[in-house]
């Protein structure tokens, strides 16, 4: 695993002109602390296509901060990739985060030419070499339609064989499943980057949803703490700070290449883990 730390923040496509402004905002904000890349989202089926490269390219060219954007192949065929990866080259954007993606709501099952991770990666690769560096994505509790962790580990496995440079993982609050997976892709050949992703916690009722709905495990005892302060705000963002803060010491301490904060377009969340952890920036 490299011994190169980077340090890294997620933002989605604002819907409106101003939450787009906004972004822009936390993204001038957080830009000062000269992180190595800015990321954004590609919403399910491609549905954000246009204000994600519209988000990146702006990232990119006017807050300057090298801005990876999210590729998924649901739904997309290869000659609509292709186009997209012929629009990204030309910009000079040099990092990509190349998912499945998520099943649109009513598809019950993925279209597209592409069907994996994997052959998403296989396809970057053929078409423009060693242009790009190529992130994926990381389950360490396991991805949640995997039918079992074996078969979970074996996906990510072919995604790095198939030309993947590194990978940040989905949010977790249990550092030992993230050193678990880590040590179970080296024994099986792996040694690419695998940087954590950190969800910052200020709200209970949205994290405990969002944790169910994609897979991420909410630890009982962190879920009981965030419901007895009830709609105590202040105490909510004080705690969770705190849990996070200790998860990401944990996993510096313990060799991780990094860390990337999963923003929710807000600066606030994640500079205050930024500054406890009093990263060398």
């Amino acid at each position: 695993m490299s011994q190169d730390r980077r340090y890294s923040f997620e933002f989605f496509p604002a819907k409106t002109e101003a939450g787009h402004e906004k972004l822009l905002a936390t993204a001038r904000q957080l830009a000062t602390y000269n992180p190595d890349f800015f990321s954004c989202t590609y919403g399910a089926g491609g549905s954000t296509r246009d204000r994600t490269v519209a988000t990146v390219l702006q990232l990119d060219s006017e807050v300057k901060v090298s801005t990876a954007p999210h590729l998924s192949c649901v739904g997309d065929s290869k000659a609509e990739l292709r186009a997209l990866l012929t629009q990204y080259q030309e910009a000079g954007i040099q990092r990509i985060v190349a998912l499945r993606g998520d099943l649109p709501s009513g598809m019950g099952m993925a279209s597209g030419e592409l069907r994996y991770a994997s052959d998403l990666v296989e396809f970057i690769r053929a078409e423009t070499g060693d242009r790009f560096h190529i992130e994926v994505a990381a389950y360490p509790e396991m991805h949640p339609q995997a039918r079992n962790l074996e078969d979970d580990l074996a996906n990510f496995v072919r995604k790095v064989k198939a030309g993947a440079d590194s990978a940040i993982t989905q949010y977790f609050f249990n550092a030992d499943s993230y050193f678990y997976f880590v040590d179970r892709v080296q024994k099986l050949g792996v040694d690419v980057p695998v940087v954590p992703g950190i969800m910052p916690i200020t709200n209970y009722s949205k994290l405990a949803r969002f944790s169910d709905a994609c897979g991420a495990e909410l630890p009982r005892w962190i879920r009981k703490q965030l419901e007895a302060y009830g709609d105590d705000a202040r105490s909510i963002q004080a705690y969770g700070e705190q849990v996070v803060t200790e998860m990401c010491e944990r996993l510096l301490q313990g060799g991780a290449p990094g860390l990337h904060f999963y923003t929710l377009n807000q600066a606030d969340p994640s500079l205050a883990i930024w500054k406890n952890l009093k990263l060398p920036r």
